[in-house]
């Protein structure tokens, strides 16, 4: 048994569910969800008995989410909700709340990759990657926290990445950003998950086959700046890195949308999740290095907790 498979194991599989899961449905909110792991999560919770409230920056893609409603029966509300605008993001909880006067989960999937060097990225450039994949996450978490500190009961999930854990070439932008939920998330969880019973983890997925990935590249400027210039070769050498492994099937990098999305739903399942969790074998290696000491995060909050509080 590898050790993704042995840290998954302790983290998802033989955990009790949350009484608040077992006797009643559980609303979930997640963000992003017109395609990749947020539409795969909506489907994915609706079927295991969960209320989801799914929401969209743009709603005029929510046509494959409303025909799989319709095909499946499920209980599902599309919301728009653009984590961009706080406005946004506040008017989405207040209506779940009028609606249900709860919200026991939020999964923070909402993000966008982006590959630019330093030098070649644009103000605007370096604000929407930092407001779509940190302030979004921050912001709606905020938004959620009083209601779940007042239940007394809460599961707040972030889709980070192998990215929030390791720099990578022409991603620091992007990493900042992620590395920015993380420690956002990991000293949340420092008082919160103790004091009013709120657990806290980051999903750490390396690569995803969806359009994600597809919206990292429209976001990178090929044309004319990395083909020619300094940065090249550099750039030359990363892409073909980047095919070498999409094209490796024993060691697989890219996985699917429902194959993290399951990762989310055993998390939201568990009654003790960890800080955090790789989502393959593959994202495991990858951060190694970083996460030796301290696979699941529960010691590093453990040892913050003995020092401050």
């Amino acid at each position: 048994m590898g050790r993704y498979q042995r840290i998954k194991n302790l983290s998802i599989n033989g955990m009790n569910i949350h009484s608040n899961l077992k006797n009643m449905k559980t609303n979930v909110l997640i963000t992003g969800t017109s395609s990749g792991v947020g539409f795969e999560s909506a489907i994915l919770f609706a079927k295991n008995n969960f209320k989801v409230y799914a929401t969209m920056r743009n709603l005029k893609k929510s046509n494959k989410l409303k025909q799989r409603i319709e095909e499946e029966n499920l209980d599902i509300e599309i919301l728009p909700l653009d984590v961009t605008k706080i406005d946004s993001i506040h008017s989405a909880v207040q209506t779940i709340i009028e609606k249900d006067g709860k919200i026991d989960v939020l999964v923070n999937n909402a993000g966008a990759g982006f590959a630019k060097t330093t030098e070649q990225a644009s103000e605007d450039e370096i604000k929407w990657v930092t407001e779509v994949n940190y302030h979004g996450v921050v912001f709606c978490t905020q938004a959620v926290l009083p209601h779940m500190r007042k239940q007394k009961f809460g599961q707040i999930i972030s889709i980070t990445s192998v990215g929030g854990l390791v720099g990578q070439p022409f991603n620091e932008l992007y990493c900042g950003a992620k590395f920015a939920v993380e420690g956002f998330m990991e000293g949340l969880a420092t008082y919160v998950s103790d004091a009013f019973n709120i657990n806290i983890t980051c999903v750490e997925p390396g690569g995803i086959a969806t359009e994600f990935m597809t919206s990292a590249i429209e976001k990178t400027a090929i044309e004319g700046q990395f083909a020619t210039g300094e940065y090249a070769p550099i750039f030359e050498r990363y892409m073909a890195g980047n095919q070498k492994r999409a094209n490796e099937s024993e060691h697989q990098v890219y996985q699917t949308g429902i194959e993290v999305a399951e990762i989310v739903l055993g998390i939201a399942k568990n009654d003790n999740p960890p800080l955090r969790i790789r989502t393959s074998e593959w994202a495991e290696n990858f951060c190694e290095l970083k996460t030796l000491a301290d696979p699941t995060g529960r010691k590093i909050v453990k040892q913050i907790q003995d020092s401050f509080l």
